[in-house]
């Protein structure tokens, strides 16, 4: 059961930043490749993408 719970909290982080990316400012390459890394290798590619990732272009923390 734990492994349910994990896998569940890594499916749901891997959809949110996949749509995080598709929505973003970047170019369709750099949006392929972003999506393609975080399909592969789901929980480094989420932390990758959680560091150095394209930020979407509405939002603005200040």
């Amino acid at each position: 059961m734990e492994y349910g719970i994990v896998g569940l909290l890594v499916l749901i982080a891997s959809v949110y930043a996949i749509y995080n990316v598709i929505t973003s400012g970047a170019s369709t390459g750099a949006k392929v490749l972003w999506t393609l890394l975080i399909l592969i290798v789901p929980v480094i590619g989420f932390i990758v993408w959680l560091l150095a990732g394209p930020r979407s272009s509405g939002s603005s923390i200040a």
